[in-house]
């Protein structure tokens, strides 16, 4: 535990012109502003106008070398590409630098060479959020910031009440009323100040940005701060890194507000500026039949806001905020974007632990359904690099995870009984 550091005015300022941001331009109509801890939206274009982070590449020095020769397995092992200043106090949990895995048995069973699970469910809180809720609380350190707002479907929400819990600050935190249980009890045991809002999680998002400005609070909502983004960006680089410094043809990851799609493609982005890789992987997007607006909106050029029905709550967004960013990212990747039903998500939650032995939530093994769903359409060519990314682990809607289990009726603990029962098993 460390306390809050407020840092003065003029160290700001000579902090600014040590960073490597350029400006913050907004998505929307390009108006560009000055780096700001605490700027989120483009003054013309409200909250519709989020603001993209634009570096100056060539003032980032950094090699292959120097990454590899790093013994911080966090994602601060490439705080040189995060927009963070050298001397900001960052959160103590470690974060990032999960586990890559080759999915052998996905292999042969789907008739391809190489496929990868990032099991980012592994983070401390349990979910990949946590990657922008620790660049997100190092922001608010430097924007002197002393409590914290946020709406969130679950993930999101108990990553900042942990991260926050370590650093020593205040949360206010708005969940819709079908936030999973285990994700409301994260924060409750975090000690975050807990709103369950009777609506949606759009109408929750709605009020967090509302409260924010009402009381002065530091705003942590990825479609609105565009620093949180920057910190999902590292699940890019480890992908690269973990392959050998060499890139995935293709990453599938399911979409909700468009905030992880939006970072992938952006740490992708960083490599190829720095001059670290020449090609961009495609990026394949994976929402649930019942909630897929940016399906639609990349298919028909228009986008129209949904009810966001689904078991994958943490995708149940039927106004993706972050969709200007994650509609550039598909498109700029030459990526896709497709929808599975609720039944294919169900199948995946069993399917994928099965084959693999990483444990995703609904949304996490939403991505893996989908790219199921392209390999048995022969959509994937056979000796193509594919990373299926799990944004979160399965404890986090275990609910889900019973109810498409048998579970076993209790037996005779008689030894007799046991081994005529087991020989019915093996």
């Amino acid at each position: 535990m460390f306390a809050l550091y407020n840092p003065p005015i003029k160290q700001i300022k000579r902090w600014s012109r040590k960073m490597k941001v350029l400006t913050m331009k907004c998505m929307k109509c390009e108006k560009e502003y000055p780096e700001a801890a605490d700027r989120y939206v483009c003054d013309d274009c409200g909250i519709d106008g989020i603001l993209d982070i634009v570096y100056d590449y060539s003032s980032i020095k950094i090699s292959r070398e120097e990454i590899a020769a790093s013994k911080n397995y966090s994602l601060w092992r490439y705080r040189k590409m995060l927009p963070v200043a050298d001397t900001t106090d960052i959160p103590p949990l470690q974060v990032g630098w999960t586990p890559l895995y080759r999915a052998r048995s996905v292999e042969k069973l789907l008739e391809l060479d190489n496929v990868y699970i990032k099991d980012d469910g592994r983070n401390p809180t349990a979910s990949l959020k946590d990657r922008a809720s620790a660049v997100g609380i190092a922001k608010a350190r430097e924007a002197g910031a002393k409590t914290i707002c946020a709406a969130s479907t679950g993930n999101a929400a108990s990553s900042l009440a942990g991260f926050a819990a370590s650093a020593g600050l205040k949360t206010v935190i708005f969940v819709p009323k079908r936030a999973p249980r285990a994700k409301v009890a994260q924060l409750l045991v975090y000690g975050a100040k807990t709103v369950i809002v009777d609506d949606t999680y759009d109408r929750a998002f709605e009020l967090s940005v509302e409260i924010t400005k009402k009381f002065g609070l530091y705003n942590r909502n990825c479609a609105y701060n565009p620093f949180l983004v920057e910190g999902k960006k590292t699940v890019a680089y480890e992908m690269w890194e973990q392959m050998g410094f060499d890139l995935p043809d293709r990453v599938y990851v399911s979409i909700g507000d468009g905030c992880i799609t939006s970072g992938i493609y952006k740490g992708f982005y960083d490599l190829m500026q720095l001059g670290l890789t020449n090609r961009m992987p495609r990026i394949i997007g994976v929402q649930a039949a019942g909630c897929n607006p940016v399906e639609v909106a990349l298919k028909t050029g228009e986008f129209v806001a949904q009810d966001g029905n689904t078991i994958a709550d943490s995708i149940a967004v039927g106004i993706p905020r972050n969709r200007l960013k994650a509609m550039r990212a598909l498109k700029n990747s030459n990526g896709d974007c497709i929808s599975v039903t609720d039944d294919e998500i169900r199948s995946a939650l069993l399917e994928m632990p099965r084959a693999t032995g990483v444990f995703g939530e609904p949304a996490g093994v939403t991505a893996f359904a989908g790219f199921k769903k392209h390999a048995l359409a022969k959509d994937i060519g056979t000796t193509e690099k594919v990373v299926v990314l799990i944004t979160g682990n399965g404890l986090k809607d275990i609910e889900s995870a019973i109810s498409v289990c048998t579970m076993p009726a209790p037996v005779a603990s008689d030894s007799a009984t046991i081994e005529a029962h087991v020989k019915t098993l093996i």
